[in-house]
């Protein structure tokens, strides 16, 4: 996997109106506030999620993987067995671990635009704002912090689901780093609020057999 991919999901503004063909518009009004709160909702009802992930770049490269989130600030993506790589933050830091060349590279997690996912008290009411999708089963929003835009930008897309918390179904986001390198999210098989054990997000230091996480 190049390794742009892995950056551009850590640290790179996210933007783009999700999966769907139509040009974003910002949605205005009654219905906007409503899908903002939500949103809010959603996210305030998940304390942890496991889902199945398909990442693609802008050339139509894919990996896949697994996807392990437990608030706050815990989330693991965990790439097939021909991808040496590992994505996990541990509640402080967010670490991409390459085991092919034993490098090991750290971010804040409150620097990284998935921060969003994992702080159960962000307000979405100050940082987010609903994108018109076309679709009223779908419901896309923008979340960035205006005064620090150097932690990017997540465009996170809903579609609505009276079963998932807080009536919605995270279906994924879309991101587009400095150099327009365009990677996407997509999730299936998730499943919230299911028990996740603390040491899922600790990992093994390739730089010395005798460090570890």
């Amino acid at each position: 996997m190049n390794k742009t991919l892995a950056l551009a999901l850590l640290t790179a503004p996210l933007v783009g109106a999700g999966f769907l063909p139509a040009a974003p518009a910002v949605a205005q009004g009654n219905t906007s506030a409503a899908q903002l709160a939500m949103v809010q909702a959603h996210l305030k009802a998940v304390s942890s999620m496991t889902a199945d992930f398909t990442q693609t770049d802008r050339k139509g490269q894919t990996v896949s993987g697994n996807l392990l989130l437990k608030k706050p600030g815990k989330i693991r993506f965990a790439y097939g067995k021909d991808v040496p790589m590992l994505i996990v933050a541990d509640g402080k830091s967010l670490t991409m671990i390459d085991y092919d060349v034993k490098q090991v590279q750290r971010w804040p997690i409150k620097n990284s635009p998935l921060s969003v996912l994992l702080d159960p008290n962000h307000d979405m009411s100050r940082y987010g704002k609903i994108v018109e999708t076309g679709d009223p089963n779908v419901v896309s929003v923008e979340v960035k912090d205006p005064k620090k835009p150097e932690y990017g930008v997540i465009n996170m897309v809903f579609v609505k689901q009276a079963s998932a918390p807080g009536g919605l179904m995270l279906r994924g986001w879309v991101a587009l780093d400095a150099q327009n390198n365009r990677t996407s999210i997509r999730l299936s098989n998730q499943r919230f609020n299911v028990a996740v054990a603390d040491s899922s997000f600790r990992w093994t230091d390739p730089r010395a057999k005798s460090r570890g996480r």
